[in-house]
């Protein structure tokens, strides 16, 4: 790696599109393999800098919201889908004018927009159902949609065939972070329990959670699995990873401020897992950070804290080779995704710079905020 992270301001999000490209690479070729279309799920990243070289490997995007939807219609220029767990009425028609595909999450909201879709002159609009197969391997509940009382998706108890008319596919998503042993064992649930409505269906969503472009990710599984649907249904197979695609192509580089001492070192820096980084908080996960190590690893362990009055903005426990003093960098890795897409701005903490990376320009930056920042998310 020969990116320069001293020439960036801190706190900074980078992506090396060199690692995107990669991702995007492995992605394209399951989607030649397999004739699936893979989308991009906005809600783990975002960057829309970068969707015009997402737009050459990717079939388009996945939106759970208006703006979603409006920011891949706008950017990518691609397939719109949306999917929410429910559609708020004043918003329903500008969605028509962005999407796709549609995915209702109960027989009762679709119900009340189907007219709606009907109706809509200016493009025929794919609408599916999100069904609950009552299975998932999450063990975590904030992430599980199919724990127990989830509001996400119809379990087969709950499911109306007779007001299936008008609807072309089905989707399904009970995964996070996983491999593809659970999606094999998944999908012989879902054929178990909905293959009977599989069967007069177009299309077939798996989802998202499929940690495709991991090192260890089993792609012969994955491309088994889905074939089986494909060929079993005859119907067109969509996957909407957002993780994947940014998964270990970005970096945050923060700077230490000032160290402090209560029975242990405490380095606080310029960045805040509140703020930046708000899912090692809620995961909650520890990031790893080149050329550190685990507490005692090597000679000098720091807590190291963000820079909010939030008594639990830490971000873990780490050890150095070399003593930190304020003006160190730290690059935290893997950053791309769940990051720029769930920053705030409490405590009236600036969000970090946005920078890219690639061999034939270097570093650019992408965009720096300021007050006008924080002031216009106020009132």
């Amino acid at each position: 790696m020969n990116i320069d992270f001293g020439a960036l301001p801190t706190p900074c999000y980078i992506v090396d599109e060199r690692l995107l490209i990669k991702n995007l690479e492995i992605l394209h070729s399951v989607q030649e393999r397999t004739g699936c279309s893979i989308l991009l799920a906005l809600k783990g990243f975002s960057m829309y800098a970068v969707f015009p070289l997402v737009s050459k490997y990717l079939k388009g995007i996945t939106s759970s919201s208006l703006f979603e939807a409006r920011l891949g219609f706008e950017k990518m220029g691609k397939e719109v889908h949306v999917y929410a767990p429910a559609y708020v009425e004043q918003e329903f028609d500008e969605f028509l004018n962005y999407c796709d595909h549609i995915v209702f999450n109960s027989f009762d909201q679709w119900n009340r927009f189907k007219g709606k879709v009907k109706n809509f002159n200016a493009k025929k609009i794919a609408c599916g159902i999100r069904v609950n197969p009552e299975y998932s391997e999450i063990e975590t509940p904030i992430y599980n949609p199919c724990y127990k009382h989830s509001r996400l998706g119809v379990t087969l108890s709950n499911f109306r065939p007779k007001e299936l008319e008008g609807i072309d596919g089905l989707h399904f998503h009970t995964m996070c972070e996983q491999n593809s042993d659970t999606l094999e064992r998944t999908i012989k649930v879902v054929d178990e329990k909905f293959g009977a409505y599989i069967q007069k269906m177009k299309w077939l969503n798996l989802g998202g959670g499929h940690h495709i472009t991991r090192p260890d990710y089993d792609l012969e599984t994955l491309v088994r699995s889905i074939l089986f649907f494909r060929d079993k249904y005859g119907v067109d197979i969509y996957l909407e990873p957002g993780e994947a695609i940014a998964l270990n192509t970005g970096f945050l580089v923060a700077q230490v401020l000032d160290i402090v001492d209560n029975d242990m070192r405490i380095a606080i820096l310029d960045t805040s897992a509140a703020c930046h980084m708000p899912d090692v908080l809620e995961m909650p996960y520890r990031p790893h950070i080149i050329d550190a190590g685990k507490p005692g690893e090597y000679s000098y362990t720091y807590r190291l804290g963000g820079l909010t009055c939030l008594a639990g903005d830490i971000i873990g426990d780490y050890s150095f080779t070399q003593p930190l003093k304020p003006g160190d960098r730290l690059v935290f890795c893997d950053m791309a995704h769940y990051t720029m897409v769930k920053n705030n701005m409490f405590n009236g903490v600036n969000l970090p710079s946005i920078a890219l990376y690639n061999e034939a320009e270097g570093i650019k930056i992408i965009r720096q905020f300021t007050y006008e920042d924080y002031i216009s998310r106020l009132s």
